[in-house]
């Protein structure tokens, strides 16, 4: 029987330290208030029976944070009466300038020129539009890149009088228009025309060298044009929310005074002076009495001694 008392015990004080957590875990989270919103402008009627509050918020903002209770002012009680939304339209301009960069295959100004229109539209990464013109001094070209090209190139040179068909003689390179340029081959020619005194000197040869090397030559491969555009852009945003809370004004009850009592003429009051007038006499009548008292109580003792 003891063992389940303590059973039942432990039991209860589990169920009674779980009670908090599973009342807290019932109750929802309050929602946060939203941000009181405060008016741009506010203006009264003449007569101070309606007032407008105007807030201008973005598209973000809570308009529950428009303060809607009554309040008193000027002697009025105002009162929310509407509640009116109109969108607010936001135009926005800046100047700007646009760099545009094109590729042309010259570099004549006058070909350059009628790759760029005189005027061209715009849309910056923000969303503002406008027609730009260009700027004719910002107007560069420059070259886009480079290429090389190589032929071949070639040469003769020829070598008479040769005693044989020896190359030792022949030059192996030769220099030709600021190349260097390789012997390929050689034409041997006969020539048996040569004497001396009128005899023959034998078979002589001419030489006919050809040479042969590479011409490497550059190019512009095209050019770049880079101008500037400028001018204004601009854009109409609804991005803006008006609200216009609208309050109706009653006159508050004035306040009546009661008058002041009026403040008769000063009388004098002999009231005044029968009250001090009345003490001195019961004074005097007290006085009056103890001595009567003592003097009869002396005249009894002296009527004994006798």
């Amino acid at each position: 029987m003891k063992r389940k008392l303590t059973l039942c015990a432990a039991a209860l004080c589990l169920a009674v330290l779980g009670m908090p957590a599973a009342y807290a875990a019932a109750i929802p989270e309050t929602p946060a208030a939203p941000e009181v919103c405060y008016p741009t402008s506010v203006s009264r009627s003449e007569d101070g029976t309606e007032v407008r509050k105007y807030y201008d918020l973005s598209t973000e903002d809570d308009p529950a944070g428009i303060p809607r209770s009554d309040f008193e002012q000027d002697g009025f009680r105002y009162t929310l009466t509407d509640l009116l939304k109109q969108e607010l339209p936001e135009y926005e301009n800046r100047p700007h300038t646009e760099t545009v960069s094109l590729e042309s295959k010259s570099k004549d100004m006058e070909a350059v020129l009628a790759l760029l229109p005189q005027e061209r539209e715009f849309i910056t990464e923000d969303g503002l539009s406008g027609v730009l013109t260009l700027q004719l001094d910002t107007v560069q070209v420059e070259p886009a890149g480079y290429g090389s090209a190589a032929k071949a190139v070639s040469a003769t040179r020829t070598y008479p009088n040769l005693a044989g068909q020896d190359t030792a003689g022949i030059p192996k390179t030769i220099e030709e228009d600021g190349r260097t340029l390789t012997l390929q081959g050689i034409d041997w020619r006969t020539d048996n025309t040569a004497s001396v005194g009128g005899y023959a000197l034998g078979d002589r040869f001419t030489a006919v060298a050809t040479y042969t090397g590479t011409a490497t030559s550059t190019y512009v491969k095209g050019y770049t044009v880079t101008a500037d555009y400028t001018g204004t852009v601009s854009r109409i945003a609804l991005d803006r929310v008006r609200y216009v809370a609208i309050f109706a004004g009653t006159p508050l009850e004035p306040v009546v005074e009661a008058p002041a009592p009026e403040e008769s003429p000063a009388r004098f009051h002999w009231a005044v002076l029968l009250v001090p007038v009345g003490l001195v006499a019961l004074a005097g009548a007290g006085i009056g009495a103890a001595l009567f008292l003592r003097r009869r109580r002396e005249s009894e003792e002296g009527g004994d001694v006798a």
